[in-house]
Formats: structure tokens, C-alpha cells, sequence
């Protein structure tokens, strides 16, 4: 057995190494595994090298990668696991040589009837990933007669491994694309939902409001308490509903600013009011702290009130009575902070990132305590974002929560993520 030179196994590691730049510069996987073959043929000075793949459906290996002039012939042919040399290497998952086929039962003569070539000696290994065997590499007939070496060997793992890789990347590939497309269906499916809800719940859920509080004003005490109840639930519907609309036009891009010069002060102090009763029926401490200033800005008063009442009733029912929500205000380099703070039950470390989303509950439908369909903040997020600004959240599970959006004080300092005082948060 003729041992490897010191410059022939320079020139083989090379020629390893330019496979390994193919993994990421191959323009597919064809092209890249019959850069393994062909590698493989040469550096074993062997005849000829193929690639099988397991086929669960069949339960048998097919040729993935093989010579051009083989294409045809082995495409349709199957290997099956039992009575083949490849099978029993993917079943045992360790690697063969043969030095002379006739002598050992695991040739598969088929393929040789088939291509009309002669098998004389073969190794083959399996491709490996993760510790999942997906297929074999093989190499026929070490020429001038010669043995295949653990050299061989090596070299073979070396590209079965590098073979075996490509393969998982472009299966992981294919199940990316599936999952954006679902992912997609269920977007539209989603988007659809909202804009038939928003439209088709509007008039029904009007009539009912108008009809309800115009038999309020005519029953007296007598039906008083049950009317109460079907508006205050007519009413919860109507905030839903309202919440859909607003997510609907942003989504359509129907969404328009209103721009004139607001006073986030004032805002502050409607919202505060609009919520006091609630806060008090609830024994919650709700109040706003800032200076005597007005904080005046250029944007849309009501898509701001509608951000700010969002946070708010959120701060509300997520806190105990006895509670406190505190909703502050301050400038800092030409930018407006407004932070709605809460004592209340806070947010799981794990679903903090995610509450900006639509429909995102931090409690399970199974378990949940509390009311809303999971798209307040997402409203508030989407009316922030319009007026160029951002917000986030901080929270602390069983100590309360601090909501924080950042508003351009002027139009001529548009806000950019990452910039301004203050920086994103982790």
C-alpha cells in the first residue's frame, strides 16, 4: 500500500477546502453535489462515486447526485436497504469497503445490469446530520486494481459530511418557505377577519347602543339595572369594534393624521378624567405628574388620546385595588416621553416582547382573569409609530408594568429608531 505524499496530501486539502467554499457559493445543490462526486471520484482514484437519499415513502435509497452520462439510467432505480452495499452502510450507519465484490453478498447487481458497468471493489459512507443519517456517499472501482485505503475513507466522510450539510440547508430552506407561506395564509385569514368584524359588528352594535340608552331614558328604575348592563356591555363591544376599525386602517394604509398643534398635557388630563370614575370604582390612585407646561406638538389629537386611553385602561386592569396608574410627561432634547407607570401584576419575562402584537393574550384562554381581545396596545403602538415615534415596555412579574412612547416635540425632527436620548430597548 503506497503511502500518501506530503505534496499529494497538500493538494488533497486543498481540493477539500474548495468544497468547503462551494457549501456557500454553489449556485443549488445539484451543482454543489456533483462537485462532491466528481471530488470524490478523482481524490479515491476511483472509476466513479454516486449520492443516495433515503426515500421514506419508499423505503428505499434513490440517486440524488450521479455521473452525467448515468443520469438517465439510475434516476428511476431504487436501492433497497436489505441485500445492497449503500443499504446496510444508512442502516448501520458506518462505513464499508469491498475489495472484491464477488466475495460479498451486500453488492447490489442491479445497478450494474442496469448502467452495464462492472463493480469491482466500492466504499461508502453515510451523510450525517445531527445524527440523523439522510443517505450514502459511494466510490466504484479504485483504479490499476488497487485497495481502497483508510486514507480513502476519509477523504469520503470529509465530503459525505460536507454533502450531508447542503442537503439539511436546503431542506431547512424548503421549510422556511412553507412556513412564511402559512404564515402569510394566516396573516390574510387574520386581516380578513378584522376587516369583515370592524365593518359588519359597526351598525348592528349602533342600534343597539342608541335603542338600549333611549329605553334607559323611558323604563326608570324599573328595567333600570338590566339596561345598565347591556349598555356598559354594549359599550365594552363598542371599544372592540373601534379597536378592529383603527387596526383595519392602518393595515389598508387608510390611516391618516389629522395634524394641528395638541397640547399632550391636555390629552393627558381628558384621558385621566374620562378614566377617573373607573379608577375610583376600582379603589385605584390614578393621576397625572408634570410640570406646568402644555407640551405642545404637531400631530393627531385623537389618534394620540386614543394611544394614551389604550395604556391607560390596560394599566387599569392589570392592577389590583389599592393600586396606582401615573401618567407622566417630560421634554428632553426635542423629544416628548410620555410613560404610563402601574403597581400592578407586571408581565411574564417571556411574553414582554411580544405585547405590541395583535390578538397577543399574556394569559391563556383557559386561565385568563381579565377581559379585551389582545389589541390595545397594538392600536397604540400602530398610532405612535404614525406620528413617527416609538414606544415600549418595561415590566417586572408581581410588581407592575411602565409603558413609554417617545413623540417628536416638532415635525422637523423626525424620529428614527436608535436615535434621539433614548435608545432602544433590549
Amino acid at each position: 500500500m503506497r503511502p500518501m505524499a506530503s505534496n499529494e496530501r497538500i493538494d488533497h486539502l486543498e481540493r477539500l477546502l474548495e468544497v468547503v467554499r462551494g457549501l456557500t457559493t454553489a449556485p443549488d445543490l445539484e451543482s454543489f453535489l456533483q462537485t462532491v462526486i466528481n471530488e470524490a471520484t478523482e481524490l479515491t482514484d476511483s472509476e466513479l462515486s454516486s449520492i443516495l437519499e433515503y426515500d421514506a415513502t419508499a423505503e428505499e435509497l434513490r440517486f440524488l447526485a450521479m455521473h452525467w452520462f448515468q443520469r438517465d439510467l439510475l434516476r428511476p432505480v431504487g436501492v433497497p436497504l436489505e441485500g445492497s452495499a449503500a443499504g446496510w452502510v444508512y442502516r448501520q450507519g458506518q462505513p464499508l469497503i469491498i475489495q472484491d465484490v464477488r466475495v460479498d453478498q451486500r453488492h447490489f447487481k442491479v445497478v450494474d445490469r442496469v448502467t452495464k458497468h462492472v463493480t469491482h471493489s466500492l466504499v461508502a459512507v453515510p451523510l450525517i446530520v445531527g445524527g440523523q443519517i439522510v443517505g450514502v456517499l459511494e466510490a466504484l472501482n479504485k483504479k490499476d486494481n488497487a485497495h481502497y485505503t483508510e486514507e480513502d475513507l476519509t477523504i469520503l466522510e470529509t465530503l459525505a459530511a460536507l454533502a450531508a450539510q447542503a442537503i439539511q440547508n436546503v431542506s431547512l430552506q424548503r421549510k422556511v418557505r412553507a412556513t412564511s407561506i402559512e404564515l402569510a395564509e394566516l396573516e390574510r385569514l387574520k386581516t380578513d377577519f378584522i376587516a369583515i368584524a370592524s365593518h359588519e359588528l359597526r351598525t348592528p352594535l349602533g342600534l343597539i347602543l342608541g335603542h338600549a340608552t333611549f329605553l334607559r331614558e323611558l323604563s326608570g328604575e324599573q328595567y333600570g339595572e338590566q339596561l345598565d348592563m347591556i349598555i356598559r356591555n354594549a359599550a365594552k363591544l363598542k371599544t372592540i369594534v373601534e379597536n378592529l376599525s383603527d387596526v383595519d386602517n392602518i393595515q389598508t394604509g387608510a390611516a391618516r393624521l389629522r395634524n394641528q398643534t395638541v397640547s399632550l398635557s391636555k390629552i393627558i388630563d381628558d384621558v385621566i378624567n374620562t378614566f377617573q370614575a373607573e379608577a375610583d370604582s376600582r379603589k385605584i390612585t390614578l393621576k397625572s405628574e408634570y410640570e406646568q407646561l402644555t407640551f405642545h406638538l404637531d400631530g393627531d389629537g385623537v389618534k394620540l388620546s386614543i394611544a394614551l386611553s389604550n395604556l391607560v385602561k390596560n394599566a387599569l386592569q392589570f392592577t389590583e385595588p389599592g393600586g396606582h396608574v401615573t401618567v407622566s410627561v417630560e421634554e428632553d432634547a426635542g423629544y416628548y416621553k410620555v410613560t404610563v407607570t402601574d403597581n400592578g401584576i407586571g408581565i411574564p419575562a417571556r411574553d414582554l416582547p411580544r405585547v405590541f402584537e395583535r390578538f397577543f393574550q399574556v394569559e391563556t384562554h383557559l386561565t385568563r382573569r381579565y377581559g379585551g381581545m389582545g389589541l390595545g396596545l397594538a392600536v397604540a403602538k400602530s398610532m405612535i409609530e404614525l406620528h413617527g415615534g416609538r414606544i415600549w415596555a418595561e415590566s417586572e412579574e408581581g410588581k407592575g408594568s411602565r409603558f413609554t412612547f417617545l413623540l417628536p416635540a416638532a415635525q422637523s425632527q423626525p424620529f428614527t429608531p436608535g436615535s434621539g436620548p433614548f435608545l432602544e430597548q433590549s
